[in-house]
Formats: structure tokens, C-alpha cells, sequence
């Protein structure tokens, strides 16, 4: 992969630059709740105003659907931003401001009110793209957790732009080399673990999962259709009936392929996530009908720390269990303690991951933390990402 970054960019001084970041941050009240992505911002943001450029930010915020909601505004965020950044970011309330690049000439950096309170963000519209960039001499994206979304600020916006005149910020770079490691030849042991709720929103990486590592770890409610497939009483736990001969597959082509595909053979059981007033710890095929599987059990968290142990590589995407709840945590937690603790090169590839990893305090422990669930599990598929094809062609 031939990813331009920031040091292939030519004549940045004074240039007008259009930068995607991925400030989509958890608001309430107007107050941001969580600066990490702001954080993770900070070191392009800083370079480029090192190189003698004017920024215009830009980013997607929430669930905006095509038309503006207050709910969603990035005004907040530029507040914050301004704090983080130690100098002012002023805030631009429409992305299309036909003011914005005067405004740049007063203010080296500016933030762009949120992408998707236009339809043409999400449509990957050509015609609002050329609005977007219009008057730019540069384009960074940073936002690589949008990098497998064919939207118009990561997809159409770039292509408007030539070589020496669009790159990674550097963040999306370090998310490229961490990811490639495990995807191009990873060291071995390899050891993959898989949770979250469903099987079927996972069924690609399972698939090239299987073809690297040696060792697959399934938990969360996604092993609850395996158990299903085994047929396992599994209670009243989330399960998802269409994809038995998905699971099925999974396991027989492992087993072809030598792979070692560990299942819970205990798991914690509940009467309820919320408040529950009956909680055991059962074997995985004889769950009783009136309960609901909520945990890895405490002989499959010591199998798991043991498959973890000696793993060179290790690729980690989805909880084990209800983690939000304090009672339904320790298999994710262990999980995270022992990937903290292996001496290989571990990946958490985004999303809950992230959450627990932070939740258990080692994620200063981990190799690499991913900024994007969705985009991490496309890269290890080996699909194109549509952000990189365009920072690349």
C-alpha cells in the first residue's frame, strides 16, 4: 500500500488545507464527555500548522441525517477543541459557507459545522463534494473511522485533489502500519478473539480470521449461535436462528484449516441483564430455559488467559459478555488483562473493545487501540477501504 502521508505534501505554506477528522465525540448538555478523539486529532493538527498551513476542519457528529438538528452540532466541540489546542478554533455554523476560506484568512483554523446536515455527505455526491473542497490547495483525512464509508468528504472530496496535494493524517497512518501487521504475515503465534452481540455483522473477518491465525476466541452474545449450532440449551439468550449454518461453517472450516477455535465450556448465567436477581455459573451446553447467558465462566476466562499467554499477535474486536454491567464483566476484563500482559503485538481493533480496554485500565498496555470498529474489520478482510483508495489514486 502506497498511502501518501503528511510528508509527501508539497507547498503547505499558507495553503488552504480541508481536514477530515473524526470528532463524532459523546456530547450531553453541550459539554463533551469524552476528549479522546480530540486528543488523537491534536498531532496532525498541530504539524499542519507547523508547515505554515490554514485549516479547515471538518467532521460528522451523531446520528445528523441530511438536514441540520441542534442535537448534533459541532459547536460544542469546537470549544473543546480550542481548549485541547491551546489557541482558537472558530466555528463555521454551515459547512458550505461561502464565507469560510475569508474566514481562514482571519483565523488560521476553523471547524465546519457537521458534514451530514447535508444528504450529499452520506450520498457521496459529487456536486456537494466540489462544494466542500472548493477553494482548498490540500486535503488531509485523520478520520479513520470513517476510512470504510463511500461518503463524500473521504471518498468523493480527495479524488479532487492531485498527488502532493492530498495525504493521511497521521493517525490514519499509524492505524494502516498496526493493522498491516496483522494482516501481512503476523507473527505466530497469532491468536484472534471475537465478541459482541452477532455473528452476522462479523462473518467476513471470521472468514479471514481463519485463513491467519491459530487460534480463534469466539465469546459475547455472537457465541451463543455457535452453542445453538452444537445444539446447546441455550435458554432465553440473544441468539440469531439464521445463521446456525454460518456458525457451522466457521467451525468445520477451522477445524480444516487446523485452526484452534475455542468456545466457552462454562458460561454465567442470569435471570436478567438489568438487575438481576439470579446469577450461576453453568456448563455452556446445559443452560436452563429461563435464564440468559451474560458472561464468559471462570474456567473459560483461564482457558482464554492460556490461549492468550504466548500469542506474538493478537487481534481483539467485541466484549465477552454484558460488560456494562459490573455483575457480567470479568470475562471481558480478563481478556483485556491478558492481552495486556502478553509480550506479543496486540491490536484492539475499535468499538466496545476500546471501552473495555479503557474500562480494565491497560490500554496504555496495548500496541495499538483503533479508532474505527467498522474500518478495522474491513481492512482485515482485505476490502478496500474507500478513504485510502482515494488518498492513494
Amino acid at each position: 500500500m502506497n498511502l501518501p502521508g503528511l510528508s509527501d505534501l508539497t507547498g503547505l505554506e499558507n495553503a488552504q488545507v480541508l481536514v477530515r477528522l473524526d470528532l463524532n465525540v459523546p456530547l450531553s448538555a453541550g459539554i463533551v464527555q469524552d476528549d479522546t478523539r480530540i486528543v488523537a486529532a491534536l498531532p496532525t493538527i498541530k504539524a499542519l500548522l507547523d508547515s505554515g498551513a490554514r485549516l479547515a476542519l471538518c467532521s460528522h457528529l451523531g446520528k445528523a441525517n441530511g438536514s441540520p438538528d441542534p442535537a448534533y452540532s459541532l459547536r460544542p466541540v469546537a470549544a473543546a477543541l480550542s481548549q485541547a489546542l491551546g489557541r482558537e478554533v472558530a466555528f463555521v455554523s454551515d459547512c458550505l459557507a461561502g464565507d469560510r476560506l475569508d474566514r481562514l484568512s482571519r483565523h488560521p483554523v476553523l471547524l465546519l459545522e457537521n458534514l451530514r446536515f447535508y444528504p450529499g455527505e452520506k450520498a457521496n455526491d459529487s456536486g456537494f463534494a466540489k462544494a466542500l473542497a472548493e477553494g482548498f490547495s490540500h486535503y488531509v483525512n485523520d478520520a479513520f473511522g470513517t476510512a470504510h464509508r463511500a461518503h463524500a468528504s473521504v471518498s468523493a472530496v480527495p479524488s479532487l485533489f492531485e498527488k502532493g496535494h492530498k495525504a493521511a493524517g497521521g493517525l490514519m497512518g499509524r492505524e494502516v502500519k498496526a493493522l498491516s501487521r496483522v494482516v501481512t504475515d503476523p507473527a505466530q503465534p497469532f491468536v484472534a478473539v471475537v465478541g459482541g452481540a452477532k455473528i452476522s455483522t462479523k462473518t467476513a473477518p471470521l472468514e479471514a480470521l481463519l485463513g491467519k491465525a491459530q487460534r480463534l476466541l469466539i465469546g459475547g452474545g455472537m457465541a451463543n449461535t455457535f452453542f445453538l449450532a452444537k445444539d446447546f440449551e441455550i435458554g432465553r439468550s440473544l441468539v440469531e436462528k439464521d445463521m446456525l449454518d454460518t456458525a457451522r461453517a466457521v467451525m468445520q472450516r477451522a477445524a480444516a484449516l487446523g485452526v484452534e477455535l475455542l468456545l466457552p465450556t462454562d458460561v454465567v448465567v442470569a435471570d436478567a441483564i438489568s438487575g438481576a436477581s439470579r446469577i450461576e455459573v453453568v456448563p455452556a451446553e446445559a443452560v436452563p430455559h429461563d435464564l440468559l447467558i451474560v458472561d464468559l465462566g471462570p474456567d473459560s476466562q483461564k482457558r482464554y488467559v492460556q490461549a492468550l499467554s504466548d500469542a506474538k499477535t493478537v487481534f481483539w474486536n467485541g466484549p465477552m459478555g454484558v460488560f456494562e454491567v459490573d455483575e457480567f464483566a470479568a470475562g471481558t476484563l480478563a481478556v483485556a488483562h491478558a492481552m495486556a500482559d502478553c509480550h506479543g503485538f496486540t491490536v484492539v481493533g475499535g468499538g466496545e473493545s476500546v471501552m473495555a480496554a479503557k474500562l480494565a485500565n491497560v490500554e496504555d498496555r496495548m500496541s495499538h487501540i483503533s479508532t474505527g470498529g467498522g474500518a478495522s474489520l474491513q481492512y482485515i478482510t482485505g476490502e478496500p477501504l474507500p478513504a485510502l483508495t482515494a488518498l492513494e489514486e
